[in-house]
């Protein structure tokens, strides 16, 4: 795919749909408040478990920073992203933070806000080009890491596996991907890996799922980049009667990403076996810290954060604080030297998702 066209539509986006959006219509929702500063959020949409829990966490960060709270939802579209974004510019937003699903064609909205004064924050991915004042996000290369490790183990070493990754136009796919692969060839050369690109769509996933089954009723493993492919991969192993404990001799072992309440409780039932728990509360509350941060004017430089995380600089004039991401298991052991947290570990949001005040 050229990337051309995406990027000139995303940028004639902010002149076609201006109107549009000043006069509303982005299906966004306002918490105004009154003296508090004033900012905008996107949300890169809600059609998933670990997207849903952002939208819940977002506003009661917003009250706790004594801040204004402005939202849209792009719904996965970078033209709506686009409008959204002017949308927020002519409501008066002094900051913005989004979470770019395509990571390249975020450039010419960046652009945009760069010339309107306008600091950017990215949850969850960080744009492939272009300048934003903080990206707030987890070791995505460690979470392929985390997973391999802990299939390497479960396998011995050996055996053949499927990845299901996200899109690759997506730096957290790109990573994950990097990660697992490169982990896998340096410490578990006889594990074969089957890499299916499915655009973050769980109905693909589990239908590359089910022909890889096909072609290979030997598969031992089965790495899913994120949630969306839980329920689909469920499906395809209970068909292939394969959804069995993890002491059956017919098990496959499944790693997600995530972290939402389901994969903790399928994890302690024993239908799949570990995820990473990408910290979805703290994703919520450091993009409006650092919103709060830019209309201050302070700076930030490398180096560990009062937060337990770390802020590096990934290029010139880019910095990205990464956050804490553990490996969630049902015994919270270690593998591969990766420790782990039990599933019922109250330290995890996916825990603690329905005590969070609306």
């Amino acid at each position: 795919m050229r990337p051309t066209p995406v990027l000139c539509a995303t940028a004639s986006a902010f002149c076609a749909l201006a109107l549009l959006s000043a006069c509303g219509g982005s299906g966004g929702t306002d918490t105004p408040g009154g003296g508090k500063p004033l900012v905008g959020v996107d949300y890169p949409r809600s059609d998933t478990d670990f997207w849903s829990a952002y939208i819940t966490y977002t506003p009661v960060y917003a009250r706790q920073l004594g801040l204004s709270l402005r939202t849209t939802n792009s719904q996965n579209d970078v033209a709506k992203l686009a409008a959204n974004t002017q949308t927020l510019i002519l409501r008066g937003a002094k900051a913005i933070a989004t979470a770019p699903q395509s990571t390249f064609a975020i450039a010419p909205i960046l652009a945009r806000l760069q010339a309107a004064k306008i600091p950017v924050v990215t949850i969850d991915t960080r744009p492939d080009t272009g300048k934003v004042y903080m990206v707030v996000r987890a070791d995505n290369r460690a979470y392929g890491e985390k997973a391999c490790k802990y299939l390497g183990t479960k396998l011995g070493g050996k055996g053949k596996v499927v990845m299901l990754q996200g899109d690759l136009s997506s730096i957290n796919s790109r990573d994950r991907t990097e990660g697992f692969d490169a982990c896998m060839k340096a410490n578990y050369p006889e594990i074969k890996v089957f890499a299916e690109a499915t655009n973050w769509d769980g109905e693909v996933a589990a239908q590359r799922l089910q022909n890889d089954l096909t072609v290979h009723p030997d598969i031992k493993g089965i790495y899913m980049q994120a949630s969306f492919a839980l329920s689909g991969t469920l499906h395809v192993l209970g068909q292939q009667g394969l959804l069995v404990g993890p002491r059956n001799p017919k098990h496959v072992f499944v790693v997600s990403n995530d972290g939402i309440p389901r994969e903790l409780r399928d994890i302690s039932n024993g239908n799949i076996d570990a995820t990473v728990s990408q910290p979805v509360d703290l994703y919520a509350k450091y993009a409006l810290y650092y919103l709060k941060a830019a209309i201050d004017g302070r700076t930030f430089k490398p180096g560990r954060t009062d937060h337990q995380s770390t802020i590096v600089q990934v290029r010139e004039g880019l910095l990205e604080d990464r956050l804490s991401a553990p490996l969630v298991t049902a015994d919270g052991g270690t593998y591969g030297g990766v420790p782990s947290l039990k599933s019922t570990d109250p330290s995890l949001w996916g825990n603690n998702l329905g005590h969070v005040p609306r």
